[in-house]
C-alpha cells in the first residue's frame, strides 16, 4: 500500500513538474514552399538549370543532326552498291565503303545514346545539389528568426497531412522570406521562367 501511495506521489509530482515547461512552449509555423518558390537564390538557380537544359538540347540535336546525315549517306550507298552498271570491283569497293559507314553510324548511335544518359544524370545531380543547399540556407534562416522570436517549435504549414492546425497570427514565413531575400542581386518580384526548380531532367 505504501509503494502505491509513493508511486502516485511521484507521477503526481512528474505532471507538476511538467507544467511551467510545456507552459512556456512558444509555436509557431512556416511555410517551406513559400520560403523555397520565393527565396532569390531558387529563382537563380531554375534559370541557371534552365540554361543548361537549354544547352543539353541543342548538343542531342547536333548530335541527331549528323546521325541522321550518317543514316542517309549509309542508304545511299546501299543503293548505289546495287547499281548494274558498275563493275564487280567497284561493287566491292562499295560493298566496302559501307561496312565502314554502317560501324560508324553504330558508333555515332552508342555515343548519343551515351552522352543523353550522363548528361542527363549530371543534370538531375546538379538540381538535387543545389536544392539541398536551398533547403539549408532557408533551414538556417528559420532557425535564425526562431530564436529571435523564442519559438520553441515551428510547423511546416505547408505539409498539410502533418499540420492540422495552426494560428496564422504566429506564422513566420513571410519574415523568413523578407530575411533571405535582402540584398538579392534580382528582383524577385519576377518570375524566372521555365518550369518550376524541381524540373524534370528528361528532355522532351
Amino acid at each position: 500500500m505504501k509503494n502505491i501511495r509513493n508511486i502516485v506521489l511521484t507521477i503526481s509530482l512528474l505532471a507538476f513538474l511538467s507544467v511551467p515547461a510545456f507552459a512556456q512552449t512558444k509555436t509557431a509555423s512556416v511555410d517551406m514552399k513559400k520560403l523555397f518558390n520565393g527565396y532569390w537564390k531558387t529563382k537563380s538557380a531554375q534559370t541557371l538549370l534552365e540554361k543548361s537544359k537549354a544547352d543539353l538540347r541543342k548538343d542531342l540535336k547536333d548530335m541527331a543532326d549528323n546521325l541522321e546525315k550518317s543514316q542517309t549517306d549509309y542508304k545511299q550507298l546501299l543503293e548505289q552498291a546495287n547499281d548494274p552498271a558498275i563493275s564487280a570491283d567497284e561493287r566491292d569497293k562499295r560493298k566496302l565503303a559501307i561496312a565502314d559507314k554502317a560501324k560508324d553510324v553504330n558508333n555515332q548511335k552508342a555515343a548519343f545514346e551515351q552522352y543523353q544518359r550522363q548528361a542527363e544524370s549530371n543534370l538531375a545531380e546538379k538540381s538535387q545539389r543545389m536544392s539541398g543547399n536551398l533547403v539549408a540556407d532557408i533551414q538556417k534562416a528559420v532557425a535564425d528568426k526562431s530564436k529571435a522570436g523564442n519559438y520553441t517549435l515551428v510547423l511546416n504549414s505547408a505539409a498539410t497531412e502533418v499540420v492540422v492546425y495552426s494560428d496564422t497570427g504566429a506564422d513566420i514565413t513571410d519574415s523568413v522570406l523578407k530575411q533571405l531575400n535582402e540584398g538579392a542581386p534580382i528582383d524577385v518580384t519576377k518570375p524566372a521562367g521555365g518550369m518550376p526548380f524541381n524540373i524534370s531532367t528528361n528532355l522532351p
